[in-house]
């Protein structure tokens, strides 16, 4: 079986970990049914993927948040007056995410009650998803 054997810096694997997120957003939304569309570059336009279910389309921003600071704590808006549709967060070193419709305030808690918690499985992601408010 292939093994590392050299290092990689904290931030290649910082990108590799983000990249995986956004892959398995893919990978969900797929087999859902959704048509999915990853920017060759998203720099200033803020849309990781773009899924359209072929009469409608929506811009998704995945962001990743500390698993330590809880589900309470406050996420920032990152994509500013740039048109998103929502952001999905991944608890980088827990196994838990959240679905939010995205925001205009600078700040909001993660927990809102318009967002939505889920476990990293495929049904708790797409039942989240399908009940999040855009």
């Amino acid at each position: 079986m292939p093994r590392r054997l050299d290092a990689i810096s904290d931030g290649l694997k910082q990108a590799l970990l983000n990249t995986s997120f956004e892959n398995q957003v893919v990978v969900w939304l797929m087999q859902d049914g959704w048509q999915v569309f990853t920017p060759v570059l998203d720099h200033g336009y803020k849309t990781d993927i773009l899924i359209s279910d072929g009469k409608r389309y929506f811009r998704i921003q995945i962001k990743t948040v500390d698993a330590n600071k809880g589900k309470k704590q406050e996420v920032s808006n990152q994509w500013g007056e740039i048109k998103i549709d929502f952001v999905i967060y991944f608890a980088r070193n827990g196994e838990w995410g959240c679905i939010a419709p995205a925001f205009s305030e600078n700040k909001k808690p993660l927990n809102a009650p318009e967002h939505k918690m889920f476990l990293l499985k495929r049904n708790e992601f797409l039942t989240a998803f399908h009940t999040v408010d855009n």
